[in-house]
């Protein structure tokens, strides 16, 4: 028989169950994915050697946590990911507002119903699923919407005098009563609020307008904050922060290999885009470099944080760029090109907050630095490294591209060119193809012309070519040229 089939009070004390806190079911069910060798955060990724062994500490150790990390560090998705270690149904007396444990009741509702009806009390199953409670601490939060108030309409229903507590309204931590209850932004809560939180962590007990209420709630509280919060808004008050058992600083990526597999999870692509839209390796890449190009930038405010929401929206954006380009071309398939990068910077401009030189360049203006020094950082890695200082006479394994540009004047390549003219423009420089073969010989067919433009776009970074912006798209030309006619 399934435990969850149990209907009253009397057939539980039958079965055996027996009463558990929630840290203590988590505790235990965390032991058990741990002795079986089973991940017990699925999903989150570059946290394995540092975040995650220390919250499963800190759950083993039955404490309430801080998740302490900058904007976009999965601080909430690893308290989401703690409902796994629930058991899958808990009972509760039927009607209960607070969830009350049949076997041990601790609200008036539960205590009357079960003296007066016992072993025939009506007991339900909660799932894990609705055992999460989230709330934003914001400023207007008070502490009727956390804890409780004193509900006029329910007193005068009843005919009940306000010294009854069967008047009291119950918050949101009183109806979270044996679940994980998620407390986002801890600083920007007010400091007379957070103080109300103190009794609730340590004894489990909850004040609502002078009632005496001993309410031993069982709960796992878990709170986030942004270090940034500190200083800008507000801060958790010294004797709240010594309640919680365990503060646990979350990070960043810190390889492209882990950025590239949680953006990869994380965007939202349907499968006619990405069918339609192929996107090389490199591409891909660079779009996960300009996040950490921008968690170095001297126009970008680094105590703020660069999410890593910057490149799941950038990739959808990139993809749409390309998709964009295909319809109106009337094309059933297209590779990414490096001008679709132009796309996303919508994507970037509102992710990033920016120091007063950044300011002073403007958003858009620091999303195309970004592109170029993740270019700039990437070159190296797959041609020779271009040095600052060259002897004039000496040839490089770029000279014959130069010359190309020298003796053509440079071309122009549009944003919204098709497929065909776009090959054919960059078929035309073959000291390109020939520079691939080189240094790039195992190279896919299919992500060619992306490397081509890559190399000019380096080029560019490398001071050995130039690259000027018009409405509808680039122009290439060598650096002499592009200098000469600017006098």
């Amino acid at each position: 028989m399934k435990i969850e089939s149990i209907k009253t009070l009397g057939e539980l004390k039958k079965s055996g169950y027996l009463s558990k806190s929630i840290k203590d079911e988590l505790r235990s069910n965390l032991r058990e994915k741990i002795k079986s060798g089973k991940a017990t955060f699925e999903g989150v990724h570059g946290f394995e050697n540092t975040v995650i062994p220390e919250l499963e500490r800190a759950i083993l150790s039955r404490h309430n946590i801080n998740l302490l990390g900058l904007r976009g560090q999965a601080k909430t998705r690893l308290a989401r990911k703690m409902i796994e270690l629930l058991d899958e149904y808990i009972p509760f007396v039927t009607g209960s507002e607070i969830n009350d444990d049949p076997l041990q009741p601790i609200s008036r509702f539960a205590k009357d119903i079960i003296e007066i009806k016992g072993d025939e009390t009506p007991i339900s199953w909660l799932h894990r699923s609705d055992r999460f409670f989230e709330k934003l601490a914001t400023p207007d939060v008070t502490v009727a919407d956390l804890i409780g108030d004193v509900d006029p309409i329910k007193a005068a229903n009843l005919k009940l005098s306000y010294a009854d507590d069967r008047v009291i309204h119950f918050g949101m931590i009183p109806r979270a009563n044996r679940c994980i209850f998620v407390i986002n932004e801890l600083p920007d809560l007010q400091a007379r609020i957070q103080v109300a939180l103190f009794n609730i962590l340590q004894e489990g007990d909850i004040q609502i307008r002078g009632f005496k209420l001993r309410m031993p709630l069982d709960m796992q509280f878990v709170f986030t904050a942004n270090p940034e919060d500190y200083t800008n808004r507000g801060s958790i008050v010294t004797p709240l922060k010594d309640r919680i058992g365990s503060q646990i600083l979350t990070h960043y990526p810190e390889t492209i290999k882990i950025a590239r597999t949680i953006t990869e999870q994380e965007a939202k692509l349907d499968t006619v885009q990405s069918d339609m839209v192929h996107v090389p390796a490199l591409a891909r890449d660079l779009l996960e470099q300009i996040s950490f190009e921008a968690r170095e930038s001297e126009y970008i405010d680094n105590k703020s944080g660069v999410s890593a929401r910057l490149s799941i929206t950038a990739l959808e954006n990139l993809l749409s760029t390309a998709e964009r380009r295909a319809l109106k071309s009337g094309e059933d398939k297209t590779t990414l090109r490096l001008s679709d990068f132009m796309g996303i910077i919508p994507a970037i401009t509102g992710k990033v907050e920016l120091v007063y030189e950044g300011e002073q360049e403007g958003a858009a203006a620091v999303a195309q630095h970004l592109l170029s020094d993740a270019i700039h950082t990437f070159f190296p890695a797959y041609f020779p490294k271009i040095e600052k200082l060259e002897r004039q006479d000496e040839k490089t394994p770029y000279t014959d591209i130069i010359e190309w540009f020298f003796a053509e004047s440079g071309f122009e390549l549009l944003d919204d060119c098709s497929n065909e003219e776009y090959e054919r423009i960059l078929g035309s420089i073959v000291p390109l193809e020939i520079l691939i073969k080189k240094y790039q010989p195992q190279l896919d067919k299919e992500d060619l012309f992306f490397m081509k433009e890559f190399i000019l776009w380096g080029l560019v970074e490398y001071k050995k070519l130039s690259k000027d912006r018009f409405s509808e798209g680039y122009k290439f030309k060598d650096i002499y040229g592009s200098f000469i006619s600017k006098l």
